[in-house]
């Protein structure tokens, strides 16, 4: 068998070898006639650059010549048709030359200057024939001189056509030098043609002595792979068409309670009855007939140590080298451990859900205690109002100023309380309501929040410094509220200085995450309060200084802190105040995502 192999080595090198010294000769013969013509076109096309060169020169000086016998007063009937017969041969003459150089930059390039010059040269002439049909004599012959001074054809003519002759004897070097080569090609081919002849011979004895190692080698590596095998942690068996073991390993081996050496022994009368499951049979089969493989399959099986297992089943078929009938991998992977993993994630799940549940019912709860709270509340105190009002009118002039200074006290406080459940609603749906995430330009929602400070603090005189702000990723209206909310403060709070400066910045915080400050000179804080800054109607000023009911801070702490960020302030009386918080640096959602 090795022979037969090595010999039909040995001939299909050989054949080569024949198409090889065949082939070659050929194949530089013909390379190099092909760069001979090639050779000799371009030696051609330098002929012919000078002729065109030569030919459009010839051209220009006839129309030239033509307008000079009108101006000496010898009419020649044809001068026009000749002008315009020149323009147009020209035009195609110069196109052709211009193809005809594209593959040498400097021809290329001198082209380019006489197609400028000669364009000129022909408006001119075209001019002087103009100005002869308006008897203007003087004029033409002054159009004839000036394309005789300003576009000189002959001089860059000249110069065409000595690159021209230059390319020439390049190329006909060239030419010489790659008739040589060619010689010199063939020769070595000679040569390496033999050189293939030896090394041919030679290789072919050398393979005979690699495929025998090769052979060893493999036997090695086999019994590698067997080793390997029979270490794997994982049950593995070799089956053959009719589902009898080939091979198993020690894992196998172990958990179903089978000889190492087992052969030929049925599946189904294995394990003490493990493999009996009629569906997995039915799918095995089925990847043997079909070439389907098995994934993943799930089964409960009690091994030889009597534990109740959850196995993953994989199968594939596999194409025996020495046999024309297909074999069955079966691997085994015991995942006891992570059903009852997932069995305790599921029902912690259900736990989850079950308390998921309860606190739906008590915001549901929440939701409708507090809209009965809003409307019970609100009932008595459009009571008052209107009672307090009514007992004005009925009053009337009767009425003295301590009355009607009783009477507003008692509206002012019934607006005040209906304002403060407004408020006390607010800040109870910011904490239940989900969050609307999408991407939130900043710096709109400042402009946004600036425009509504200044509208309702007019003739103030304020100094704004707001620097750009990022896009970041969160709900548009709660952080609407935010900036309203700390950038009317800073507009509340300095309204007692002539000149009120707000400044708002934005930067990333040591943890990258987007830190945005509110500034202001306004009246400040004592430091020693600021733990009550955020809390509910918790305030730090008199409501005669600063109108408030002191809830805007603590809507703001409760949305950043939802958004995943924090929010602290620093102050000091007299000096200003500087309100800080924080949002997650998060990547906003694509337009097409």
């Amino acid at each position: 068998m090795q022979q037969v192999a090595a010999l039909r080595w040995r001939t299909g090198g050989l054949l080569f070898a024949v198409v090889v010294i065949v082939a070659l000769p050929h194949m530089i013969t013909r390379g190099g006639a092909q760069q001979s013509l090639a050779a000799g076109e371009l030696v051609t096309r330098s002929a012919e650059v000078q002729t065109l060169v030569y030919r459009i020169a010839n051209q220009t000086y006839s129309s030239e010549s033509a307008i000079q016998h009108l101006l000496s007063n010898d009419p020649y009937g044809r001068a026009e048709s000749i002008v315009q017969n020149v323009e147009r041969t020209v035009a195609g003459l110069l196109e052709r030359l211009h193809r005809m150089t594209m593959d040498n930059p400097e021809q290329e390039h001198l082209v380019d200057r006489f197609n400028a010059v000669e364009n000129g040269h022909l408006a001119l002439l075209h001019q002087a024939l103009q100005r002869y049909k308006q008897n203007d004599p003087i004029g033409a012959e002054q159009a004839l001189r000036d394309a005789s001074t300003l576009f000189r054809i002959n001089d860059i003519a000249d110069k065409i056509v000595a690159n021209a002759e230059q390319q020439l004897q390049l190329r006909h070097e060239a030419a010489r030098n790659q008739s040589y080569n060619n010689s010199m090609v063939l020769a070595l081919t000679a040569v390496a043609q033999v050189l293939m002849l030896a090394i041919v011979v030679v290789v072919s004895e050398r393979q005979i002595g690699q495929r025998l190692r090769a052979e060893v080698g493999e036997r090695q590596a086999v019994q590698r792979s067997q080793m390997i095998l029979q270490a794997v942690r994982e049950p593995i068996a070799l089956l053959d068409n009719s589902l009898r073991t080939l091979l198993v390993n020690a894992a196998f081996s172990e958990l179903y309670g089978v000889s190492e050496d087992s052969r030929a022994e049925y599946l189904d009368d294995l394990g003490q009855g493990a493999w009996t499951n009629g569906v997995l049979q039915r799918r095995l089969r089925d990847v043997l007939l079909r070439d389907r493989e098995l994934w993943d399959y799930e089964l409960s099986q009690r091994t030889v140590d009597g534990v109740e297992r959850h196995v993953v089943i994989n199968a594939r078929r596999l194409q025996q080298q020495d046999s024309e009938s297909p074999a069955l991998l079966l691997t085994v992977n015991d995942v006891t451990a992570r059903a009852l993993v997932e069995q305790q994630v599921k029902e912690l799940n259900q736990q989850l859900e079950s308390k998921v549940a309860q606190i739906s019912d008590v915001n549901r709860e929440l939701e409708a205690f507090s809209y009965s709270v809003s409307h019970d509340l609100r009932a008595p105190l459009r009571h008052i109002t209107a009672f307090a009002q009514k007992l004005e009118t009925h009053l009337g002039t009767e009425a003295d100023l301590t009355t009607h200074h009783y009477l507003g006290v008692i509206r002012d406080a019934s607006q005040r309380m209906a304002q403060l459940i407004d408020d006390l609603l607010v800040f109870s749906r910011l904490g239940r309501g989900a969050l609307r995430l999408q991407a939130v330009d900043m710096h709109s929602l400042v402009e946004e929040a600036r425009a509504l400070a200044e509208w309702e603090a007019p003739g103030r005189h304020i100094v704004w410094q707001i620097d750009p702000l990022p896009i970041v990723v969160g709900d548009e209206n709660m952080l609407r509220t935010v900036w309203q909310n700390l950038v009317g403060n800073a507009v509340k709070y300095t309204g007692q200085r002539d000149t009120a400066q707000i400044d708002i910045t934005a930067r990333h915080d040591d943890a990258g995450d987007f830190e945005f400050t509110v500034a202001d000179n306004g009246a400040g804080f004592d430091m020693r309060y600021v733990d009550k800054l955020f809390g509910v109607f918790q305030r730090l000023h008199k409501a005669s200084d600063f109108p408030g009911n002191g809830i805007g801070l603590a809507n703001v702490h409760r949305i950043v802190t939802r958004h995943g960020g924090r929010v602290w302030a620093e102050g000091e009386p007299g000096a200003g105040a500087r309100f800080h918080f924080t949002l997650p640096a998060v990547e906003p959602p694509s337009v097409n995502g």
